[in-house]
């Protein structure tokens, strides 16, 4: 008897002709490129290396788009930005040692933020492998050991024919939730190695769901119904499952008040009467929040920044569902339910019956004015200033990439991102250098819309080369440097703890001179004319820079007294 599967697999007379005779002058590079192809890559991040040059000559034979960046870190960004935009894993091509390890702290964030992020290194030859000391270019003894504890998993090849596979076993990895970066390292020989391998056609990588377990939501369910005050807190993971609709959807039959973490900004709409905005470093959200009696935690583990740097203690049930085990019950005992986030909201809402509460919009709006009220007696105009230009010169649907810096810490707690998946910064690792070159990969995701970085003049001295790289490929990405004359916010923190501040200061250029000496135009503002400056420069085609030259500070904290 025939089954239906055993004709879907069975090859047509095209293909075993194809198979059995294919095309000269392929390498082990060609087998890479094919199976990206084949899995539904168009886009490819990286930058050349000796021992991956079988990699980057095969592209020349492929219709893969290639984005080249000029330092491997800014790549990585490049591609995790890209990652997180598309929802698809971006392959991002290194070389050996050197180049692979400059990628290790983009790979960070990527894995901090579960950015689906497929890296692509070559190593050195196969005789090399195995630990001793031959002396090869850019030898390590263990190479993948310096992965292992930044990336979800890591595979290295040995054989041109497990390329194809290592490939997709990979691609799978990176994108079953919780996304993040993988890693797949080839021998330079195997790259270079004529192949008779056939053409990669397609390849099967399809992630896996995780659904929640049904006696768990059981549970969830019913602590939600019977909770008078419930609320929940908002994380990435719901922006990256794309359940902002079926989270207001819950809330609004709970009636439960809404607070998004600083990587869920977006996730529930700013002005919504039952959202708490973004203000988690405030102790008036904190209190709210350990006020509830049933407090439901979705797609964020609870860390530093969204707990209130460790001082949030909630009295009530916690409901945590998350889709990295590792972050399951990791910071408060609660009902943990590992799931994909749009998963287990589905099945919520499935059994969540309506809860009336005249009250709940009332106690959300005492507590904004009560935030109101502590950033109003700070005399804080011009930092509020400068984030309203902000927010009045970027189109809705534009994306943001955001650096560590000052105003950055102020948009993740004031910034209305408007969309799910439009606003983006570095906080799950927190290294500097991430928004110019993340922006460079939104702008190549979605080139529909312009884009917005936004730098300090410290995190902009990390990725000024890659000027170069948006002028090249023409994109539009408008970079917004606020030039304050050092690590703005490490002098705050120095002079507040010391008394003074130490290897805070820098020496900078003149960064629209320096913008313009890559064919880029630039522009220096003011608080006045910046909203003018910044939408002419998203409304002109091509990469711009726009300088402020202003000193920021932060609000006061409120997790040290």
């Amino acid at each position: 008897m025939t089954h239906d599967h055993d004709l879907v697999l069975r090859p047509t007379a095209a293909q075993t002709e194809a198979a059995l005779d294919p095309p000269p002058g392929r390498n082990g590079g060609d087998l890479v490129v094919e199976t990206l192809t084949g899995l539904g890559a168009t886009t490819v991040f990286g930058l050349p290396g000796q021992h991956a040059l079988g990699m980057f000559d095969a592209l020349r034979r492929s219709d893969l788009a290639y984005i080249g960046l000029r330092v491997e870190n800014n790549a990585g960004f490049a591609a995790d930005a890209y990652g997180r935009i598309t929802g698809e894993a971006a392959p991002l091509l290194l070389s050996t040692g050197p180049g692979a390890l400059t990628s290790l702290a983009a790979l960070q964030e990527a894995a901090a933020a579960s950015a689906p992020v497929l890296a692509i290194s070559s190593q050195i030859p196969s005789a090399g492998l195995g630990g001793g000391r031959h002396g090869y270019l850019h030898e390590l003894p263990d190479q993948p050991a310096s992965f292992r504890g930044v990336v979800k998993s890591v595979h290295t090849v040995r054989t041109q024919s497990q390329i194809p596979s290592a490939i997709a076993e990979a691609w799978e990895s990176a994108l079953t939730a919780p996304h993040g970066p993988v890693w797949v390292e080839i021998p330079q020989d195997v790259l270079l190695a004529e192949t008779s391998l056939p053409v990669v056609t397609a390849a099967d990588a399809a992630p896996h769901d995780l659904p929640p377990r049904p006696e768990l939501t059981a549970v969830a369910a019913h602590l939600l119904s019977t909770a008078a005050r419930p609320a929940i807190i908002a994380g990435g993971g719901v922006v990256r499952s794309d359940a902002s609709g079926k989270l207001r959807q819950l809330a609004e039959r709970l009636n439960a008040p809404v607070v998004t973490t600083f990587g869920g900004k977006g996730a529930f709409p700013w002005n919504h009467p039952l959202s708490l905005q973004s203000w988690l470093e405030d102790r008036h959200t904190t209190d709210f929040l350990e006020d509830a009696d049933v407090l439901l935690v979705v797609g964020s583990g609870l860390g530093e920044l969204s707990s209130n740097y460790y001082t949030f203690k909630p009295r009530g049930r916690v409901v945590q569902i998350e889709a990295d085990l590792g972050k399951l019950e990791s910071n408060h005992p609660a009902l943990g339910i590992h799931a994909d986030a749009r998963l287990a909201l589905s099945a919520l809402l499935e059994t969540v019956p309506v809860r009336e509460d005249a009250e709940a919009a009332d106690r959300v709006r005492t507590v904004l004015d009560l935030v109101r009220e502590r950033i109003d007696a700070q005399e804080l105009t011009l930092e509020q200033r400068v984030l309203a230009a902000v927010r009045e010169a970027l189109p809705d649907r534009s994306a943001s990439f955001w650096d560590m810096t000052i105003l950055a810490y102020w948009a993740w707690s004031a910034f209305d991102a408007r969309r799910p998946n439009t606003m983006h910064s570095a906080q799950g690792a927190g290294g500097l250098g991430y928004a110019f070159p993340a922006a460079i990969g939104g702008a190549v995701a979605d080139p529909t819309h312009p884009v917005l970085a936004v730098s300090g003049d410290g995190g902009a001295l990390y990725s000024i080369a890659e000027l170069a790289t948006a002028r090249q490929h023409n994109l539009d990405v408008t970079w917004l440097i606020v030039d304050d004359g050092g690590y703005g916010i490490l002098r705050e923190y120095m002079t507040d703890a010391f008394g003074q501040a130490t290897a805070t200061e820098l020496s900078r250029p003149d960064y629209v001179a320096l913008a313009e000496s890559f064919g880029v135009p630039g522009v220096r503002t003011t608080p006045d004319t910046l909203a003018d400056d910044l939408a002419k420069s998203l409304a002109t085609p091509g990469p711009s820079v726009v300088v402020l030259p202003a000193l920021l500070r932060m609000f006061a904290p409120t997790h040290l007294g």
